[in-house]
């Protein structure tokens, strides 16, 4: 039944795929090439109605309602006209739509101008190390059919009904980030928990498993629903999961490359499928570059440890129809010792709040097109990090050096077809290698043991889509975007040392899609009181070869009642498929004494069967995700964005071990769900037959007759929770008698709770140890004059309770600065230098505390919040020829 219920959705889409695509006439652009409209909905977006005709007018009228200052001869733009641009999106975008078909470029001088000029004249040009974020097609020596990845909507030329939070490359660099890791904490959406460098290794805190350093990585974390909860992508693409958590690490993608990371934090399982629930964050690399550029970067924490060596080569050219950017990283990280920070004295030593690393990092990204109908592309990406963990538990000292392997390989190619549609076939291989090496002596006696256990993960996918008009209406076409796919999974736990596997698992996912944006009144119409709406839907059915199908749906609806504010509304429905560690990790059954589970009065010869271990009978987590935005764009107040959104996230389903605390089993309520009391032989045997292997915990033989309780330890979908909060951003641009300011600032406050088992009282998830902070913001402003750019930001998080004796910590609010200078390409040697100094936590501000008073090894604050660095130094020069 599920599989005909894929299959007649695969039909669907494929029959919508042959109604556009057997459309009559060919829609191209002036120079010949078919054209992809663009949209880059993103928190520094901007209000733009710029109607078609002289050029001279157009790119006046952009000027104006840009903000940015913009340079043109006469002779160049007379007799071209100027195209139709409509809608919220990215100054970089709008002019490349202004321009496309025009035969000319643009280009952003050093003090930030604007300047249009041929397309020959710009490809003769070295081009500046910051790409424009979108380029039209060029003439003969420019890139031809560009298609830009537009995060949230699969539709050309669409707008996503969820708020999208960009942050480009010369924002990246103007805030002094280093990698792309140090860019998603600094997002106020995003918990820095899960799989973050900064968290504290072993999961000796009790933080739990998902909050651990394993890879070494950066996982997002959108609304702090774990980072199995929220989707990454690199140009569109899966990349490979790390660890046994299934996170993605985004550092794992040089930074050098990187033309902007959008960030959807709302539900998009209609969009992308699995994981999805939290949002998703998506990576747009730069497609075109020049020359040759060297970097190096060094820094270090004032208090000690972390001191930094890195080194970049970047090198890249373009040709006609094509391009490529090819990266390499080597960047190494001493440890920060605890015998460096006074407040984790009583941690035994040697133990470390923050891994020494060392990383090499290599990334190409290449396309080409091919008789202006075609256009093939790959990226490939490969990754290797080593780490020196020490902790010390129990009377316990292990040294943990683990290694880390991403790769990925993504080929694509885009087809323009008649009647604007277009046609995409992509693949993506990846492969995520962890071997966990840890070597643990026992200190009271000396003996050592060694364990190297392999987390290996790989994937494939293929994927074949097209995207165009479906019909047409008053206000504008109607689009759809249409496809079909497959996904595989797999993932082995390897014990080295036997060679034997202890977790062993795979997942096959079929799917098909479909979305729809409907135009119903577009500014050109002039309604009052309505200037633009639009709604869009879109569907995704998967079906898997573990738990079967799910179908996702999304609604939303975009609504401009004048050219100063949009108000978007979203509602969807989400899944995560359950992991494959938590589906096939081994199932052991034990055999204990009732007494090990709290059980009191029982004979001496009564024994207990627990199970634990994964389950493969799981089913998906789903969720239901809703939000409302408002944004305001005044015309009269060009340089001024803000915008304010309500979310909520209702996730049940949610895949835990039911049993938290084992040794109250038999003797707390909670539990009984998943406690047998009256344990029949048949129930029994079915226990035993779950599970793949048998062992005993105590002297006693196992004889059916003396079994009084079965307790169920393994994961099951039982959880809810609730999440729900609001988000506020805003930027101002203005220019000052001394060149310009640009102020922004983004918080998040978060309300989240927790149902663990049916009957049980919700407790709170935010604003308690290890969990997202109630609020989390960023604020401050960057000065740019020429070459020469200053920003000062603030961070702050919000103090955490702790559930053992109900007292919340203090807040930490910390200072970043960066002094930026970049030279002229025109000034011979010295031409095309850069030089950043960067301090982070100017006021080099400790973690909060909370009470430790047992277990003594464990670092008295929360790691999954606040760091340990404090004040960092770093000095950064960089040459491009």
């Amino acid at each position: 039944m599920r599989t005909h219920t894929l299959r007649g959705a695969i039909s669907i889409a494929l029959f919508a795929t042959a109604v556009g695509t057997t459309s009559l006439a060919v829609a191209r652009s002036s120079d010949g090439r078919e054209t992809a409209r663009i949209s880059n909905e993103a928190q520094d977006a901007q209000q733009f109605d710029l109607a078609p005709g002289a050029l001279a007018a157009s790119l006046d009228a952009f000027g104006a309602q840009s903000g940015r200052r913009i340079t043109y001869a006469l002779e160049v733009v007379e007799n071209r006209q100027g195209r139709s641009v409509q809608g919220r999106m990215h100054w970089t975008d709008a002019v490349a739509r202004l321009l496309q078909g025009s035969g000319l470029n643009y280009r952003e001088a050093d003090d930030g101008t604007v300047v249009i000029e041929p397309a020959l004249a710009a490809a003769d040009r070295i081009p500046a190390p910051e790409p424009a974020a979108a380029r039209a097609p060029q003439g003969t020596n420019a890139t031809d059919l560009e298609t830009i990845t537009v995060t949230g909507t699969r539709i050309r030329g669409g707008t996503t009904p969820s708020p999208v939070i960009t942050l480009g490359s010369e924002r990246i660099r103007e805030e002094g980030f280093a990698d792309l890791g140090e860019v998603i904490r600094s997002v106020p959406q995003n918990f820095s928990g899960g799989q973050n460098p900064g968290v504290l290794s072993g999961n000796i805190s009790g933080a739990g498993n998902a909050n651990q350093n394993m890879t070494g990585g950066s996982g997002l974390n959108l609304r702090g629903l774990g980072a199995d909860a929220t989707l990454t992508l690199l140009n569109g693409r899966r990349m490979a999961y790390g660890g046994f958590t299934q996170s993605v690490d985004i550092s794992a993608i040089p930074v050098e490359a990187v033309e902007r990371i959008e960030i959807v934090a709302d539900g998009a399982s209609a969009i992308y499928g699995s994981d999805a629930v939290g949002g998703v964050g998506n990576v747009v690399l730069k497609r075109d570059y020049d020359g040759v550029g060297l970097g190096a970067r060094f820094g270090s924490a004032t208090q000690g440890g972390l001191s930094t060596r890195e080194y970049t080569v970047t090198t890249g050219a373009t040709w006609s129809g094509g391009g490529l950017i090819a990266t390499y990283k080597d960047a190494s990280v001493d440890p920060i010792y605890s015998d460096r920070r006074a407040y984790t004295e009583q941690l035994v030593d040697p133990s470390t709040l923050y891994p020494g690393s060392d990383l090499r990092s290599g990334l190409l990204s290449a396309h080409q097109s091919l008789d202006d109908a075609v256009e093939l592309r790959v990226d490939a990406l490969r990754t290797e990090r080593d780490q020196l963990h020490h902790y010390n538990w129990a009377g316990r000292h292990s040294v943990v050096t683990p290694y880390t392997m991403t790769t990925l390989i993504a080929p694509s190619a885009e087809v323009w077809l008649p009647n604007d549609w277009s046609l995409s076939v992509n693949g993506a291989f990846g492969r995520g290698t962890h071997e966990q090496v840890r070597r643990e002596t026992i200190a009271a006696t000396g003996v050592t043991s060694i364990s190297d256990v392999c987390y290996c993960n790989e994937s494939r996918s293929y994927e074949i889509g097209a995207e165009g008009p479906l019909f047409a209406l008053p206000a504008g076409d109607a689009r759809i975007a249409t496809g079909i796919g497959q996904r595989r999974n797999t993932f082995r736990s390897t014990n080295r040392v036997t060679g034997m596997n202890t977790v062993d698992g795979s997942e096959r996912a079929r799917f098909a899609y479909a979305e729809i944006d409907v135009p119903v009144v577009s500014p050109e119409q002039g309604r009052a009181g309505i200037e633009r709406l639009s709604v869009t839907a879109a569907a995704r059915a998967e079906d898997y070869s573990s738990f079967g199908q799910v179908t996702t749906p999304k609604l939303g609806l975009i609504y401009g009642p004048n050219p100063d504010m949009t108000l978007k509304a979203s509602w969807g429905r989400s899944f995560k498929a359950p992991t494959l560690f938590e589906r096939y990790a081994s199932a052991d059954a034990w055999l204990y004494h009732p007494s090990s589970f709290g059980g009191v009065g029982y004979a001496p010869d009564a024994t207990l069967l627990a199970v634990t271990g994964g389950n493969r009978d799981l089913d998906p987590e789903r969720a239901t995700t809703r939000s409302v935005s408002l944004a305001w764009h005044p015309d009269a107040l060009p340089g001024l964005e803000a915008e304010l959104t309500w979310f909520q996230v209702a996730y049940t389903n949610r895949v835990v071990q039911p049993i938290a605390n084992s040794p109250q089993a038999l003797s707390n309520a909670l539990y009984a769900p998943f406690v047998d009391l009256a344990p029949s032989l048949a129930a029994q045997q079915a226990l035993l037959d779950r599970a793949d292997t048998f062992r005993s915990a105590i002297a006693t033989p196992y004889d059916p007759s003396k079994v009084a309780a079965l307790v169920y330890l393994q994961y099951v979908n039982v959880a809810s929770q609730d999440i729900r909060g609001i988000d506020v951003s805003g930027t101002y641009r203005t220019d000052l008698a001394l060149g310009s300011l640009t102020l922004r600032g983004s918080a998040s406050w978060l309300d989240s709770t927790q149902q663990t088992i049916p009957g049980q009282a919700a407790y709170d998830l935010s604003g308690t140890l290890f969990n997202p902070a109630k609020l989390n913001a960023r604020l401050g402003g960057v000065w740019k004059r020429g070459g020469l750019s200053t920003s000062t930001f603030f961070n702050h998080t919000s103090g955490v309770t702790n559930r053992l004796d109900g007292v919340k910590s203090a807040s930490f609010t910390t200072l970043d600065v960066s002094l930026r200078y970049v030279t002229d390409r025109e000034r011979g040697f010295l031409g095309g230098t850069e030089i950043a100094l960067s301090v982070d936590n100017v006021l080099d501000r400790d973690p909060p505390h909370y009470e430790v008073t047992a277990p003594l090894y464990v670092a008295p604050y929360d790691s999954t919040n606040y760091s340990p660095v404090g004040r960092f130094v770093s000095l950064s020069v960089s040459k491009h020829w």
